[in-house]
């Protein structure tokens, strides 16, 4: 692999091709905030402002001016996004509501606690920036709001009986080795240690199947195999994001055993998620093989191919696995040949199976402005530490 193209590859993507497309096309300017539901060539077909994709955003700005480029317009940009959520985004509680309308009036009650994940990490990224108190004194109330409700995210939302099947999430102890890490200087180093600690107990023992060598998406509150459609599920994306994450608090701790359990773990995801017929990555799978409840099972989804790339990156920059360079070469071809638009610039977010763009659209209710920066920054400072 020529490491030095390809880095300036993914650099020009994300400076030329995806930032530009946000900027042009994503500022409301008469009622502040984010439209994130655009289609192929940024026209808005949408106004609803859902929260994550809000926070995403500032905080995908605010990072990219305080690692590649103090840009004044990137930390505007983000500035314009955090004073509509903060003036908007929030119950009496502190919650963070799902959906706002175009001028900020709450649709979607606050039930979704990932609201609340990315508006901590886009207000501890802000305040890096900023240096603003203010904004780091939200994100450190938001992160304590996350630790209060962790044990019931969706509180009275709640659609489940409780007792009858009870399962914990994957996502959750994911997203928090993340996001600790994120809003580290809003914290105490103390409850930073213990929920790096705790998120990498669930990770790597509760939620993964040793003889399988697998991460499931539900579990057993103990930690036990549920047969169920929930029990079975697996997300390979979601997985293998994880283990990026995983693979940076080794680097941190210098754990070795536990890089080379993120790297492997990585690894066994992909091959199992691989689509041996039409390549790509699946986004739903049954790890008994049987129906997924999903219908939209075998769809190939940008952030799950994007994340994937980034994860063999640094598992190839951590350990020099030989395996994680064959990969990405594989994944890159095949992701590169699919989801950019070489028209209007982004990433095309759906894929049928056969790899056919399935949905002409930029952004919407879960796709925004954070997988694809993301991931092209991620993948651009792996290859720098190669060549280096």
């Amino acid at each position: 692999m020529d490491f030095s193209f390809l880095a300036k590859r993914y650099y020009r993507e994300l400076t030329e091709n995806v930032i530009p497309f946000w900027l042009r096309h994503s500022m409301d300017e008469a009622h502040g905030g984010y439209f994130s539901c655009l289609l192929s060539d940024g026209e808005v077909y949408d106004t609803d402002k859902f929260v994550w994709l809000q926070a995403r955003q500032v905080w995908t700005f605010s990072m990219l001016y305080n690692q590649l480029e103090c840009n004044p317009n990137w930390l505007d940009f983000a500035l314009h996004g955090a004073r509509f959520l903060e003036a908007h985004g929030r119950d009496e509680k502190g919650d963070w509501y799902f959906s706002l309308t175009r001028d900020g009036r709450p649709l979607l009650q606050p039930y979704n606690i990932f609201s609340d994940c990315f508006a901590a990490m886009a207000f501890g990224q802000l305040a890096r920036a900023t240096g603003s108190e203010k904004q780091r004194e939200i994100a450190a109330v938001t992160f304590q709001r996350i630790t209060e409700r962790r044990g019931n995210p969706k509180g009275i939302y709640e659609k489940a009986v409780p007792g009858t099947r009870p399962l914990k999430s994957f996502a959750l102890p994911m997203i928090l080795c993340n996001l600790v890490l994120e809003i580290e200087d809003a914290l105490p180093g103390e409850l930073v240690e213990e929920t790096i600690e705790e998120c990498i107990r669930e990770i790597s023992g509760d939620f993964y199947d040793p003889g399988k060598g697998l991460l499931f998406e539900h579990v057993a509150p103990d930690g036990k195999f549920v047969n169920s459609f929930e029990g079975r599920l697996l997300n390979p994306g979601h997985a293998i994001e994880a283990t990026w994450f995983i693979m940076d608090l080794a680097a941190r701790k210098d754990d070795e055993s536990l890089m080379e359990w993120a790297v492997q773990t990585m690894l066994n995801m992909l091959t199992y998620g691989w689509d041996e017929k039409y390549g790509g990555i699946y986004y739903f799978m049954d790890a008994r093989g049987y129906p997924p409840q999903q219908l939209e099972w075998d769809q190939k989804l940008w952030w799950v191919h994007l994340e994937a790339l980034v994860a063999l990156l640094k598992g190839y920059a951590f350990t020099g696995e030989p395996e994680c360079a064959i990969w990405f070469e594989k994944l890159h071809d095949y992701t590169w040949q699919h989801f950019p638009d070489p028209n209007h610039g982004e990433w095309f977010g759906y894929l049928n199976r056969q790899g056919e763009v399935l949905l002409h659209l930029k952004g919407g209710k879960w796709k925004g402005c954070f997988h694809v920066p993301r991931a092209l920054f991620q993948c651009a400072r792996a290859l720098e530490q190669l060549i280096h």
